[in-house]
C-alpha cells in the first residue's frame, strides 16, 4: 500500500470509531433525557406515555393531603389553565408549600394520576424555574385569550442580580 492509501484508510477508520463513539453516547442519553411539561400540555396528550418526565407549576392552595403512613403526599399542581393530581412517597423539601412554584419528576398512569419520584421546590424566595414561568406565562395569555397580554415581571418573582 502506498503512504496516501495507509493515510486514507486510517483516516476513514478514525471517523468510523468517532461516529460509533457519538452513537453510543446519545443511545445512551435519550434514556436519560427528563422533558419537562406543564399539566395543560399533558392533557392535550403532549406528554409522552409510559416514559419518565417532569411536570411543575403551582401548588394548589388546600390540596395537600398526607396518608396515614406518614410519608405518602398527594398535591394538586397547576398551570392556572389545567389542575393535575401528583401523588408522591418520600420527605417533601423544606420549602414545598401551598401556593409556591414546584417541579416534579415522574410517571403518569393510566389513571391520570402523576407519580413523582422527585419533587423539587423552589429554593429561594426570589427564584422559580425559567419552564415554570413561561408556562405560567402561555396559561395566563390563553386564559385572557389575547396573545398581547403580559404579565408584570415581579409577578412571578423573577430573578434579579446583584
Amino acid at each position: 500500500m502506498k503512504p496516501r492509501q495507509k493515510r486514507f484508510v486510517f483516516i476513514i477508520a478514525g471517523v468510523a470509531i468517532l461516529s460509533a463513539a457519538v452513537g453510543l453516547v446519545l443511545y445512551a442519553l435519550q434514556n436519560n433525557v427528563s422533558l419537562y411539561f406543564t399539566p395543560t400540555q399533558v392533557y392535550n396528550n403532549e406528554a409522552p406515555q409510559g416514559r419518565n418526565f417532569r411536570i411543575g407549576g403551582l401548588v394548589v392552595e388546600k390540596s395537600i393531603k398526607r396518608q396515614q403512613d406518614g410519608l405518602t403526599v398527594t398535591f394538586d399542581v397547576t398551570d392556572t389553565a389545567k389542575t393535575m393530581q401528583v401523588t408522591y412517597k418520600g420527605i417533601l423539601p423544606d420549602l414545598f408549600k401551598e401556593g409556591k412554584g414546584v417541579v416534579v419528576h415522574g410517571k403518569l398512569q393510566p389513571d391520570n394520576t402523576f407519580y413523582a419520584d422527585e419533587v423539587l421546590a423552589k429554593h429561594d424566595e426570589n427564584y422559580n424555574a425559567a419552564e415554570v414561568l413561561t408556562a405560567l406565562d402561555q396559561a395566563k395569555k390563553a386564559q385572557s385569550g389575547t396573545a398581547e397580554a403580559q404579565p408584570a415581571a415581579s409577578e412571578y418573582q423573577i430573578p434579579t442580580t446583584k
